[in-house]
């Protein structure tokens, strides 16, 4: 549950831009340093470690870590056009959120700046010996984090921006997503069951929800002695008919400007307080597969495994949790819904693999195996999708023999829905 300060630090802290700048000014300091802690280098030392090699080394520093970053920023730019094209466009905002990426480009821009302005204080005869000396092991220093930095940036290129890579970090990312609900359930507050007529209805700009400050919204609640009502959750688009939040209990004018504070508006969805979107993220890579310009109902089947992965840990991870009290009573946001989470990750997969029957095979195994879950309310959310997929089967295949293969697996995922009480006996 981070507050809104805090969200906006991690989403400054993940600019292409940031880490660069961060990398860059620890280079100048590097550079400078030598200036200031000459006086505290004895004579002697210079003449021992060869302080006049500094000129050379530092030249060919500059040639060369301006190459290198120009060729790495060229390769990430590559990687984002690969997995817009190959994956999705939804996918690129992780690849542009990668941290090795952006330190690998801020160490080769950092090491160049270094150069740079030690070939210019050398120059300008700012270092005398002892600062020579002192820039030759700092120039050591570097030239090893250069050679570390490289050889993990060779080995990591190998699957950056890969199909299979990118549905790994969308899975992961989803993942964590999930994770902080289950830690906040509702992000901190109360579940909401039904919003009052006489609760007065607030605006906002048009656009994604991103994020909520729940931490602003129970203050503010708290001091005017309100209940808030969060009409949009994060990943919800907002406009002129879909209010942001109601107000009981207050004048809603009064709160109007902290309320719209406490939300983060967008022209896009994001994935740390929205694990549907990255549901629907992994849907969009199937559904991209199987295209018939791509044809690759083996991706599709691996984002089966993928949602069945996630949503059998989201199963887990809710019968595990002990009912606690919501940090934010005095807010009211609507929990999670299974058949959404379902929805998001399932559907559009059946309706674009309906002729495939591998694919078909594989959902309807992937559902059976959810049904059979003891968790609460997976056996119907499991049917139901069941249901769905064979529905789509049985307009699109051809062949009697696929169909009657997809009718056998959906009964099968009934049999388990009512085996694990999920359905009745004779429904």
């Amino acid at each position: 549950m981070l507050a809104r300060w805090q969200w906006l630090a991690i989403v400054v802290s993940r600019q292409f831009w940031f880490r660069a700048a961060l990398f860059s000014l620890a280079g100048i300091v590097a550079a400078v340093s030598g200036i200031v802690l000459a006086p505290f280098v004895p004579d002697s030392m210079t003449t021992k470690i060869g302080a006049s090699v500094i000129d050379d080394i530092l030249n060919l520093l500059a040639n060369s870590m301006l190459a290198v970053a120009v060729f790495s920023l060229s390769t990430i730019v590559s990687a984002y056009g690969a997995a817009t094209n190959s994956v999705t466009p939804r996918a690129t905002k992780l690849l542009m959120d990668d941290t090795t990426s952006k330190n690998v480009v801020g160490t080769f821009v950092g090491a160049f700046l270094y150069s740079l302005v030690g070939i210019i204080a050398l120059g300008t005869g700012l270092y005398g010996s002892q600062g020579r000396a002192i820039l030759l092991v700092f120039t050591i220093l570097l030239i090893l984090l250069v050679a570390v930095t490289l050889l993990r940036w060779v080995d990591y290129l190998a699957g950056f921006g890969r199909v299979v890579e990118t549905i790994g970090l969308v899975e992961t990312t989803t993942r964590e997503a999930l994770d902080r609900w289950l830690e906040h359930p509702n992000l901190g507050a109360a579940p909401l069951e039904a919003v009052p007529d006489d609760a007065e209805r607030l605006h906002g700009p048009i656009g994604y929800v991103q994020h909520i400050d729940m931490g602003a919204l129970e203050a503010c609640a708290k001091e005017h002695d309100a209940t808030i009502y969060v009409l949009a959750a994060p990943g919800k688009f907002v406009d002129a008919l879909k209010p942001l939040a109601a107000v009981q209990g207050a004048d809603a004018q009064a709160l109007e400007e902290t309320v719209r504070a406490a939300f983060a508006i967008g022209p896009n969805r994001t994935f740390e307080q929205d694990p549907r979107f990255g549901l629907c993220v992994l849907a969009e890579i199937a559904s991209r597969a199987l295209s018939p310009a791509v044809n690759d109902p083996g991706t599709a089947i691996d984002v089966i495994g993928r949602g069945v992965r996630l949503l059998s840990g989201w199963g887990e991870g809710r019968a595990e949790r002990r009912d606690e009290a919501p940090r934010c009573p005095r807010v009211r946001l609507a929990t999670l819904r299974l058949e959404d989470l379902f929805d998001d990750v399932f559907a559009p997969i059946a309706r674009d693999g309906a002729t495939h029957v591998e694919v078909q095979v594989r959902l309807q195994k992937g559902l059976g195996a959810l049904a059979a879950t003891r968790c609460e309310g997976f056996a119907e959310a499991a049917a139901r999708s069941s249901a769905h997929a064979l529905a789509h089967a049985e307009a699109a295949m051809r062949l009697e023999e696929e169909k009657a293969r997809v009718r056998d697996l959906a009964a099968a995922v009934c049999g388990r829905a009512r085996a694990s009480g999920g359905l009745p006996r004779d429904g």
